[in-house]
């Protein structure tokens, strides 16, 4: 066997650093996975929520759909720019894992899905200043609570907020993930 000489700092350690930068890697991948059910299920849970209530007569009816509320369009657009965003970005998340010592990669996504938290929050705070205003009203601005007569479409655009503040937390995680990441180099 031939003695092999070892620089100072690399050895055990570097190995060791590198296979937990493959373990963030892939947890980085999982948790964009998640994230993309998350975004895709709001977007796909409001744009599809609608409820018609007869009046009266057979002839006149109330409709309530989510298009109503230009919140909720921007609440759904939102969601799928975001979701969009996550698809695009799990072949960058496979590459990290892969290659878990590119860096420059990286601090591209950490900024993207910082602005993506950006949109996914306002777009998701809207919707719940809104889905607030549906189930309690406003009595100094005479805004009534349409929840009791709309009572399937005031349930479908709460779980929709579900979906998307997870989706929430988990870029937040996928942030400091990244940050993590980097830091060990």
């Amino acid at each position: 066997m031939k003695p092999v000489a070892v620089e100072f700092g690399e050895g055990k350690s570097s190995k060791l650093r590198g296979d937990m930068n493959k373990g963030v890697s892939v947890l980085d991948f999982i948790l964009r996975l998640v994230a993309v059910l998350g975004t895709l299920g709001s977007a796909i849970a409001m744009g599809t929520t609608n409820e018609t209530l007869p009046f009266v007569t057979r002839f006149i009816r109330f409709r309530a759909e989510y298009n109503d509320f230009p919140v909720f369009t921007f609440f759904v657009v939102a969601n799928s720019i975001v979701s969009t965003y996550l698809v695009l970005s799990l072949p960058l998340s496979i590459f990290h894992i892969l290659r878990s010592s590119v860096q420059r990669s990286r601090v591209l996504l950490i900024f993207i899905d910082t602005a993506m938290l950006a949109l996914l929050t306002a777009g998701a705070s809207a919707a719940a200043a809104i889905v607030f205003l549906a189930h309690k009203g406003n009595a100094k601005t005479n805004w009534f609570a349409i929840c009791q007569q709309f009572n399937s479409f005031c349930e479908r655009t709460s779980g929709s907020l579900i979906g998307s503040f997870g989706a929430i937390v988990v870029f937040i995680l996928l942030i400091l993930l990244s940050a993590v990441a980097l830091s060990r180099r």
